[in-house]
């Protein structure tokens, strides 16, 4: 019975290992696709229920729902060409970001994306456009 009972938790706690070992961009992965194909319903999967959204400075907070109809009026005035994360970072408290560059049609923006835990699974809390 211990050695059942020893097996199963070494199991269980390899597999926890496992999976909080991976990679930080790899959470960002959906968003990236997303981002690419400017597709904010695809976007606002992930967003947390409160969003920061942030143009050239102009910071706002929205609802997730909100948050969508304000990317999807972004993405209809400045249609990516090119999309990529060029960094990921997490803060000391394990707050996962990325950096990214955004390629519009008519100029490009340096991108901040924080994630935060939220109903389980990690969402996102900011999305930072700036027009370099």
């Amino acid at each position: 019975m211990k050695r059942t009972f020893f097996l199963a938790f070494t199991l269980l706690w390899s597999l926890l290992l496992t999976a909080t070992a991976l990679p930080q961009g790899e959470a960002f992965g959906p968003v990236r696709s997303a981002i690419r194909g400017s597709n904010s319903h695809d976007l606002a999967q992930y967003f947390a229920p409160t969003v920061e959204l942030s143009f050239d400075g102009d910071k706002q907070s929205y609802s997730a729902t909100q948050a969508e109809f304000v990317m999807k009026d972004f993405f209809a005035k400045h249609s990516p060409a090119s999309f990529d994360f060029i960094h990921y970072g997490g803060s000391n408290e394990g707050t996962p970001y990325a950096v990214g560059k955004y390629a519009g049609k008519d100029g490009a923006y340096r991108m901040f994306v924080k994630m935060k835990q939220a109903g389980g699974a990690l969402r996102i809390a900011t999305i930072d456009f700036t027009k370099e």
